[in-house]
């Protein structure tokens, strides 16, 4: 849980920009998220691996993209 003491003389933007800081420091929104519902063990794998594909996919576009700038091209000239 997130605590900050609001001193005397500060503002209530600056105490809230604190906070917000805070909370994403200690990620407690991303932890919120993980446990908004169950989610079976059989369909987290599920998940899990399908995930993995799309991010090996994501890599190796990227990585092919970047292997076709760099190559120079033969084209005839006229």
């Amino acid at each position: 849980m997130a605590f900050i003491t609001v001193n005397n003389n500060e503002g209530i933007e600056s105490a809230l920009r604190r906070f917000k800081r805070k909370v994403m420091t200690e990620e407690i929104i991303k932890d919120l998220k993980k446990h908004a519902h169950f989610i079976p063990p059989g369909q987290k794998a599920k998940l899990k691996s399908a995930m993995a594909r799309k991010r090996n996919k994501k890599r190796n576009r990227m990585m092919r993209s970047q292997n076709t700038t760099t190559a120079p091209t033969n084209v005839p000239k006229d």
